[in-house]
């Protein structure tokens, strides 16, 4: 009997199985986005630069608002790369935060904190340079609507960070249209740019739900410039776009 009431209490305080479907679910990755490993031809065959400087670096975001200072994190730990001495420590996103002494950035990434919109992406990224020393320039680009003028500017910004670990992109889009889930605003690291199939793999940072996914432009751009819905309140109406740091040579 104490047998069974222990195998009993084991099973009831047992986590889900990992896998188990549940009722009226659907699939992780919609049809607009392709896990990273179940296409690996471009990254084992072209140098893809970025992806091997930064995969490494890009660590989930401790809470589910700092979408936008785990970018970040990510973006310039893998431009300065692996620190130098052994007495040296791998920059954190908490580490960034309190380098940049920005109280509005940490409050906005804060557990329940609003997130950045896409302007503060941009200033908050070159503040985080400036902490930390790193010289170089952000360029940002906002697209107003999915036309082949925006695309042809993406593509060229893409096939130039492609060139490189020298620049990073972070993009700000509507994750949901790429992944078929949440309808909201994200902030993510571009790895590689593959330009014979037009596609793009996203560096996630939201990694308690992704692994990192290959998406096309069309549907990049399309997630960039899909409005933000009302219910994420003072980010409503917000678009994205691209946040480029090039690092001085």
């Amino acid at each position: 009997m104490r047998l069974v009431l222990a195998m009993t209490a084991v099973l009831l305080s047992a986590p889900a199985i990992a896998g188990a479907q549940e009722e009226e679910d659907y699939p992780k990755l919609g049809p607009d986005a392709l896990i990273f490993t179940a296409d690996t031809s471009y990254l084992r065959n072209a140098p893809a630069p970025d992806f091997w400087a930064f995969s490494a670096f890009v660590k989930p975001q401790f809470t589910t608002s700092a979408c936008s200072i785990a970018s970040v994190t990510a973006a310039i730990n893998g431009i300065m790369g692996q620190p130098e001495w052994a007495s040296e420590t791998i920059m954190t996103q908490e580490d960034l935060l309190e380098l940049t002494a920005n109280a509005e950035w940490a409050a906005l990434s804060a557990e329940g904190g609003d997130g950045v919109t896409f302007q503060q992406l941009a200033d908050f990224t070159a503040e985080a340079m400036a902490a930390v020393g790193l010289d170089g320039s952000v360029t940002s680009f906002q697209p107003t609507m999915a036309d082949a003028t925006n695309k042809g500017q993406i593509v060229e910004m893409l096939s130039l960070n492609e060139l490189t670990a020298d620049d990073a992109i972070m993009v700000y889009f509507n994750q949901g249209v790429v992944t078929g889930d949440w309808d909201g605003p994200h902030v993510a690291l571009i790895g590689a740019y593959d330009a014979t199939t037009d596609r793009v793999l996203i560096l996630e940072v939201d990694q308690e739900w992704y692994l990192p996914y290959w998406t096309s432009v069309d549907v990049l751009l399309d997630a960039m410039v899909k409005p933000t819905p009302d219910e994420h309140g003072p980010l409503e109406g917000e678009t994205g776009g691209f946040v480029m740091i090039s690092a001085a040579s």
